[in-house]
């Protein structure tokens, strides 16, 4: 059973980068059709994909964070990487990481970690 776990700091001040990792444990992320992404829910509001890197290191981004958004990973470590630049208040949100199959609805979740964007 695969497993994700976020990490990352829980504060952030605004203009800095965001960076948070997510640590795969049962299975590898270069494994064919797996699919790693990042999707965050701001308080109040609804669920939001930010991108997604896939089993070949391929990468693909949301339209409306690309500018500001690169996802990278470590094979060595079996963890891929969320960096957001340029953050604001309306960055506060819970983020995960969590990873689709291709040709199946299957999505799994990492627990997610709060990120507040303060000064």
């Amino acid at each position: 059973q695969v497993q994700l776990q976020e990490s990352g700091p829980g504060l952030v001040k605004p203009s800095q980068t965001l960076s948070l990792t997510c640590t795969v444990s049962g299975g590898s992320i270069t494994t064919n059709y797996y699919y790693w992404s990042w999707i965050r829910q701001p308080p109040g509001k609804g669920l939001e994909w930010m991108g997604v890197i896939g089993y070949s290191g391929s990468t693909y981004y949301s339209p409306s964070l690309k500018s500001r958004t690169s996802i990278s990973r470590d094979t060595s470590k079996n963890q891929f990487t969320l960096q957001l630049s340029s953050v604001t208040p309306e960055d506060t949100a819970v983020y995960y990481c969590g990873r689709a199959t291709g040709g199946s609805t299957d999505f799994y979740w990492g627990q997610g970690t709060q990120v507040t964007v303060s000064s």
